[in-house]
């Protein structure tokens, strides 16, 4: 028995067929769904890359992404039939009645505009505020959703903010207009488990504080199940099974379904520092760090990593982790202290770097989306490292190509003149690592590789990462917030905040109690598969409603 009133059904899909154009011609990708969302509710859409999650979600706008079309159904939104509405009305919907939170914050906003320029542009346009209470409303939102300097940070460029917390900017920008309902893809993929537990937190008071409908796309179980009334289960376009979120966490009916809930296997052993004195392929050493006209923003930051091994680095968003890579690939010269490489300091500036220390440390990013060139063929992408690097040309570079493509484990005849758009998630990933692989490095930091992907394509990459470790020798810093990631694939953990490195050893004994205070946070901050988990957590933290998160 559902607590919705079929009278509060908000937004009815019946029968959605949508088509996908590919090599000149149509196909089918999402075959006949169909869904109720009531005033109120949130209904969570899971599966693997390629389901259609994002695609339903799009469609529930009325929008049918490039490459596609609606071509069957039918998608009612208050009384309103989509698929026969013009133009005008689905727009006048769009930002005010309807909002949409993508998943690549850094992709979504535009770079030439202020964060609060952007968040009071719905609200205004739409006569639903003034433009001096929009800022109010923004910076209220701000502080909500745990943003740092509330009443200031939405003066910054988009650049010029961290990707959690551009991300939490987007969340606060989709409230802005307190639309009937939410898209929200993937929200939470680029925040840190403590950021997002308060960014959670807000979204479920604002779905009950206003009796907003929300569907919430995600390849994360644990946080469906914070979230979500009822679970809808997608695999190819078509529906595998739906349920309360209870139920279906209890109790899951179908093969699919089950195989979901039992991902993130892997696990590999953990290797311990050499004997031998074989010194650290990359040593950081006491480094104090700024950005141009800033406060400084790494505090006597030290740790070593040693060849062919896997230190995870782990913190907050704004902890410093990614500042710290820019410091090892001269991106950032350091205020003071130094980077070693195999026991010889680097100049600090890599265009001071010569051609073999550039080599030596390559880059793979989180958001394949973004680090891709979308115009750029996939033998072209791979192709430059391996030129610039060795020099190759001709039959000796494609060779090259066609040799990364197989240790990527995607076949060269099919891909090699492919476009980045025309490829999964996992797959742009896997040709980031071929990029990466293509200067034939030592040592590659792996940003966030994993947190834009579900659950069954992480765990292949994680895989492919560690088969190349094995083969090619390579030493890994991996950035992650993700410490199921941490406990499947790292040797040794460095845990950071505020800056400073607050605790690190090897993995076993940094999972062994007793913790550091901030990494004893971080732990008991990983969601669960327990509807309840995130309200348990919040009592225990002495968070009676979400104004208090913040303080958490």
């Amino acid at each position: 028995m559902t607590r919705f009133a079929k009278k509060d059904i908000l937004l009815e899909i019946r029968d959605l067929q949508i088509q996908g154009y590919t090599d000149e011609t149509w196909i089918d990708i999402i075959k006949g769904v169909d869904l109720t969302l009531h005033r109120g509710e949130v209904l969570g859409l899971i599966g693997e890359s390629g389901a259609g999650k994002s695609t339903i979600g799009a469609a529930a706008m009325g929008y049918a992404r490039d490459g596609t079309r609606i071509s069957g159904g039918s998608i009612e939104f208050d009384g309103i039939e989509l698929t026969n509405a013009s133009q005008a009305e689905k727009r006048a919907l769009r930002g005010s009645r309807i909002a949409y939170v993508a998943q690549s914050a850094a992709a979504s906003f535009n770079p030439a505009h202020k964060i609060i320029d952007q968040h009071t542009e719905a609200p205004v346009h739409y006569r639903i505020q003034k433009r001096l209470e929009a800022q109010e409303d923004a910076m209220e939102l701000y502080e909500r959703l745990r943003l740092p300097n509330p009443q200031e940070i939405g003066f910054r460029y988009p650049h010029q903010v961290s990707g959690g917390q551009l991300q939490r900017a987007m969340t606060a920008m989709a409230m802005a207009c307190r639309p009937d309902l939410i898209i929200f893809d993937e929200p939470t993929t680029a925040l840190d488990v403590t950021t997002q537990i308060e960014v959670l937190a807000a979204i479920r008071d604002i779905v009950d504080q206003f009796n907003t409908a929300a569907i919430y796309i995600t390849h994360d179980l644990a946080v469906v199940a914070q979230m979500a009334d009822t679970i809808k289960v997608l695999l190819k376009g078509e529906e595998v099974e739906e349920a309360s979120t209870k139920e279906m966490l209890d109790n899951p009916q179908e093969d699919y379904t089950k195989s979901l809930w039992a991902v993130r296997s892997f696990k590999r052993p953990q290797k311990s520092r050499p004997t031998d004195g074989t010194p650290p392929i990359i040593a950081v050493k006491n480094v104090d760090a700024a950005y141009p006209g800033g406060a400084k923003v790494l505090d006597d930051v030290s740790f070593d990593i040693y060849p062919g091994m896997t230190v995870a680095v782990v913190g907050e968003s704004g902890s410093g982790k990614s500042t710290t890579a820019r410091c090892i690939t001269g991106l950032l010269p350091p205020l003071k202290g130094e980077i070693l490489f195999k026991g010889d300091p680097m100049p600090a500036k890599y265009k001071d770097r010569s051609l073999d220390q550039l080599r030596q440390a390559q880059m793979i990013y989180q958001m394949a989306d973004t680090a891709l060139n979308p115009k750029v063929r996939i033998s072209e992408i791979i192709g430059r490292p391996a030129q610039f690097y060795s020099g190759l040309k001709g039959t000796a570079l494609k060779q090259r190509v066609d040799e990364l493509l197989d240790l990527i484990e995607l076949e060269p005849s099919k891909y090699y003149d492919r476009y980045p758009p025309e490829l999964s998630g996992g797959q742009k990933q896997r040709i980031g690592i071929a990029r990466a692989l293509a200067a034939e490095p030592e040592f590659i930091i792996c940003d966030e590789v994993t947190s834009a992907l579900d659950q069954l394509v992480a765990e292949g990459i994680l895989k492919l990462l560690d088969r190349l470790q094995r083969d090619l020798g390579l030493a890994y810093m991996f950035i992650t917030h993700d410490l199921a990631t941490v406990r499947s694939i790292a040797d040794e953990v460095v845990v950071m905040q505020h800056g400073k490195v607050v605790e690190q050893g090897p993995k076993e004994e940094m999972f062994t109690p007793p913790h550091h205070p901030y990494t004893d946070l971080l732990l008991s901050s990983v969601p669960e598969m327990d509807p309840e988990w995130l309200t348990t957590v919040l009592e225990e933290r002495g968070v009676d409603n979400i104004g208090d998160a913040a303080d958490v």
